[in-house]
């Protein structure tokens, strides 16, 4: 499963890369990167949220209670979310013109932009049934404990991608411009990208019958669960819905700055290149974590052991933050030097990028200890106050994003979002932590977990400072391009890597023995 997570976010790196080579940063990659969000917010919406938080767990439940060890429940399953998802995504690709009305303003200055993302999401949009068909099968393999394939499959897609972007580069060159753009490489854009989720899901198809399960439609519905097991995922919809809104809201900025300047690469594209970027450290380590340590405390708040969870998540805490905080403090420090080097090819601009990624820098650290502390809540089958905790970072996250909007320059709006995301996770941390403390009962250790952080943030923010100071020095006496680059990069990188270690060695920071695992 680690390696499968690892190989998937190398290999969607290198897809990013080309892509960004391909279309550039600017307002034509915008047009296909706001389309190809448009599938998976609809099927978050129509069905994701819900499959993942309770229909699933009632699939494991059926299968552990029910007579016939659940299949009849998991044929009704299955046929209810492909249902659901069929009608869905043909109604998405027919009301496509007013779905993407939604993100991009349709106005005579926008209208070239509007109408080749209107395009896109014709062919993009079909993913919605495939993202729910590799979301499906893949959790009936989870229910019967075949983890890896899941896990391995996205490397698939990402293979179809990169040959997709390769090929446009290849064949047919990178277009200046959205009139640039030719039918024939709108249609291998959107019938690759397409086509590579297709393969992902499909994929899983014959694990799932190796496994054992055997597809029959089945549409007698009616008494049979599903209907309470929908009615209880009313809060995690709300919450998706929540951190929908505030997308939406921040896609609309972005996309006006890109309309703008179109060949600044200072909109949602960069936007978007920068996130991803910054949230690797969080998909491999944090989400591993929470993985491996949410059975465990859910087991414990069902046998009463709450003094069992609060230390599993103080643990689980101070274990990701050894890489979390540094790995922070490292897109502060060297954020610029990694867009450079990943994304000045073709038509990309990266600095506004490397701004954007030190913009979002900190805020990693928030963003992940949020995501470990609302595994406390779920742990107590409480969705409502996440719920309330995604409306509440929703609400400070467009309030920013506005006032970043109306009073900076176009040239630095959205890099004021980029921070703005950060701060709206640190309001949301300090109120999620008040509420998950009244919760559990009382503080979640002794202060052990403060005294790690403070620790931490002192070794990291120091080593920062060393790694910037040596990665400009090395760019200093070398001539300009993309050797003194990676070299700058890989000067500043070891640098911090290695006063970081000696840092937090030297201040007693017990978790660094401990990063391979739980124990």
């Amino acid at each position: 499963m680690a390696a499968g997570t690892v190989v998937s976010r190398a290999t969607g790196l290198i897809r990013t890369v080309l892509q960004a080579a391909a279309l550039g940063t600017g307002l034509l990659a915008t047009t296909y990167n706001t389309a190809n969000t448009v599938p998976t917010s609809l099927y978050t919406l129509l069905i994701g949220g819900a499959l993942n938080a309770v229909l699933v767990p009632q699939l494991v439940r059926a299968r552990a209670t029910h007579p016939d060890g659940g299949r009849a429940y998991e044929q009704r399953l299955v046929t209810l979310v492909l249902t659901v998802l069929g009608v869905g995504t043909a109604l998405a690709v027919w009301a496509a013109p007013q779905i993407v009305s939604v993100y991009v303003r349709d106005t005579p200055d926008t209208h070239q932009s509007f109408a080749l993302t209107v395009v896109f999401a014709r062919f993009l949009l079909p993913q919605i049934f495939f993202y729910g068909v590799f979301a499906i099968v893949g959790q009936v393999l989870n229910a019967r404990e075949k983890f890896g394939a899941m896990m391995w499959t996205p490397v698939l897609n990402n293979a179809v991608l990169i040959g997709m972007f390769a090929a446009y580069l290849g064949l047919m060159g990178a277009p200046g411009g959205v009139g640039d753009i030719t039918a024939g490489q709108v249609r291998l854009l959107g019938i690759g990208t397409t086509a590579g989720i297709a393969v992902q899901a499909l994929a899983l198809v014959p694990f799932a019958r190796a496994a054992g399960f055997r597809f029959r439609p089945r549409f007698d519905w009616r008494g049979t669960g599903l209907g309470s097991g929908i009615h209880a995922a009313k809060w995690t919809l709300l919450f998706v819905l929540a951190n929908q809104v505030s997308l939406t809201v921040v896609t609309n900025f972005a996309n006006s700055a890109d309309q703008e300047l179109p060949d600044a690469s200072v909109g949602y594209t960069a936007y978007t290149y920068a996130q991803t970027i910054w949230m690797l450290p969080q998909s491999i380590v944090t989400v591993s974590l929470v993985t491996a340590l949410l059975p465990r405390m859910s087991r414990a708040v069902a046998e009463g052991r709450i003094g069992d969870l609060r230390a599993d998540l103080s643990r689980a805490l101070r274990v990701s933050g050894v890489v979390i905080v540094p790995a922070g403090f490292l897109f502060v420090a060297l954020g610029p030097q990694l867009a450079a080097l990943l994304f000045a090819h073709g038509a990309a601009d990266p600095e506004p990028l490397g701004q954007m990624l030190q913009a979002f820098g900190l805020g990693l650290i928030p963003f992940s200890a949020q995501y470990l502390l609302l595994r406390g809540f779920y742990a107590f089958e409480d969705t409502r106050t996440p719920f309330l905790m995604a409306c509440w970072i929703a609400a400070v996250n467009i309030a920013l994003a506005t006032v970043c909007q109306v009073v900076l320059p176009v040239r630095w709006a959205v890099t004021g979002m980029a921070g703005a995301y950060a701060l709206s996770y640190l309001a949301g941390l300090t109120l999620t932590a008040r509420l998950l403390r009244r919760k559990v009962g009382g503080r979640l250790d002794d202060g052990a977990l403060r005294r790690s952080y403070a620790k931490l943030l002192c070794a990291a923010g120091l080593a920062a400072a060393l790694g910037w100071a040596a990665a400009h020095a090395c760019a200093a006496s070398t001539d300009p391009g993309t050797w003194s680059t990676a070299l700058a990069l890989v000067a500043g990188t070891v640098t911090m890597a290695l006063a970081y270690l000696g840092l937090a060695r030297l201040l007693r920071v017990s978790e660094l023995r401990r990063l391979p695992g739980l124990r």
